[in-house]
């Protein structure tokens, strides 16, 4: 009986023997076609029979989404760690598809300040308009959670703006800047006006800073702009800006000089031009950044097909008095800033539609503005307010081009800012949801 069933084992070891050999000539001769999909398949069971242990949050900080010159098209994604990761990669995949894609991750070594961090950067191009996606960090064998991305679609979008977020405590930039995303899930970027922390070459405030924005920019693109603040040093000493040109990449302007200090990007049919306001700052440093910044703006406005134009700047174009009541006798006129001076005439020229500042800790309405005065075609002219803890109560005088002033001793603000078909509309809010304003271009 024993040899019996051991003939039959070595039968049946000899016919799958035979089977295997068919199936080796088979692999061999059969055209790359057939065996694609067998490759596809098993490269995808590779896959997904990796484990990947959940990356801590001690791993991987900062994560944000990074405004495109097309964010229907593209999107930035950047992170942090505090060492070198073996292979990184961001994931990502439409909503509910198994599918997913892979993009590398640049990763560069950072030393500012006395503090070293690691910065990564992938882009994601060549997706799809008006799309869900969701993505994921990995490096070695470890993954984080899976996050959401959407691309934009059509003209109509709602953005949240932050005035300056510059604070010595960013629980008071926070208690401004959730509230606000809270309220309005349905923002698809957000803008920081600059000055976005105290002092540019503190590290603890940067990530104090993204801690802050963090369930927020994992979601939706920060368009950041660089404020004054961002060009001091820890002796309070300006340099140029070398944390924000390393923490934000954004859409080339040509000039290797001046990386991710000016730009333009597009949502739909509104074009949208962030410029470097530092050049006093920078005088010793880029004696040239004006003129080279003047020339791609109008190299930029030249080219741009959009319906719609807004300005983003720091500095605002307007020059205020001090307030008599709080600094008697201060020898201050009202009028125009430098930075007024120079850029409102090309404002005119190329037909801006909405110009928002900051750096004055105030939020005032100023109405239309050309040639340097009222009138009823040009620009809209918005100074955004404060969003952090270095208020300036009561600092200003009231100017003569002011049509609406925040309500003095100034409190923290933000604005939402929206299109919808042939109208741009701004509204300012306190952090509790309080309407102060709205102000509205029709074209």
């Amino acid at each position: 009986m024993h040899n019996k069933w051991l003939r039959r084992f070595l039968k049946l070891l000899l016919f799958l023997a035979c089977l295997a050999g068919l199936g080796a000539a088979f692999w061999q001769f059969a055209p790359s076609y057939a065996k694609a999909p067998v490759l596809q398949a098993l490269r995808w069971g590779q896959e997904k029979a990796i484990h990947y242990d959940l990356i801590s949050g001690s791993e991987v900080t900062n994560i944000r989404q990074v405004m495109t010159a097309d964010p229907s098209t593209s999107r930035t994604i950047m992170w942090q760690s505090s060492f070198a990761q073996e292979n990184p990669v961001v994931e990502y995949r439409v909503k509910g598809q198994n599918d997913s894609q892979t993009v590398s991750a640049a990763e560069e070594k950072f030393t500012d300040g006395g503090k070293e961090t690691y910065i990564h950067t992938a882009y994601l191009t060549k997706l799809k308009p008006g799309t869900d996606y969701e993505y994921r960090i990995r490096y070695a064998k470890k993954a984080g959670n899976w996050l959401a991305l959407h691309t934009f679609k059509g003209n109509d979008f709602k953005a949240l703006v932050f005035p300056d977020s510059q604070s010595s405590d960013y629980s008071v930039w926070k208690e401004t800047a959730m509230p606000a995303w809270e309220r309005n899930q349905d923002a698809q970027f957000f803008i920081n006006m600059g000055d976005l922390v105290d002092n540019g070459e503190d590290a603890s405030q940067w990530n104090a800073w993204f801690d802050v924005v963090e369930p927020m920019a994992e979601k939706i693109p920060v368009a950041p702009l660089m404020g004054n603040h961002e060009t001091y040093n820890l002796d309070w000493k300006v340099r140029r800006p070398e944390a924000y040109m390393k923490l934000f990449s954004l859409p080339a302007n040509g000039y290797k000089a001046y990386p991710n200090r000016f730009y333009s990007f597009n949502v739909g049919d509104v074009h949208f031009v962030v410029l470097d306001t530092q050049t006093q700052e920078m005088a010793d440093f880029e004696p040239s950044l004006l003129a080279d910044e003047m020339a791609w703006f109008k190299a930029d406005m030249a080219k741009n097909q959009k319906k719609w134009n807004v300005v983003l700047m720091h500095k605002d174009p307007l020059q205020y008095a001090f307030n008599p009541e709080t600094r008697p006798g201060a020898d201050r006129k009202e009028g125009f800033s430098e930075e007024g001076r120079q850029w409102m005439p090309l404002f005119d020229q190329y037909h801006i539609d909405l110009v928002l500042s900051a750096h004055l800790h105030t939020y005032r309405n100023r109405g239309i503005i050309q040639n340097f005065q009222r009138a009823p075609q040009g620009p809209l002219y918005i100074i955004t307010g404060v969003a952090g803890n270095v208020r300036y109560p009561s600092l200003w005088a009231r100017h003569s081009l002011d049509v609406m002033v925040a309500p003095q001793p100034e409190t923290d603000n933000y604005l939402v800012l929206e299109k919808q078909d042939n109208m741009l509309r701004i509204r300012c809010y306190l952090p509790n949801g309080t309407l102060l304003d709205t102000a509205t271009v029709v074209k």
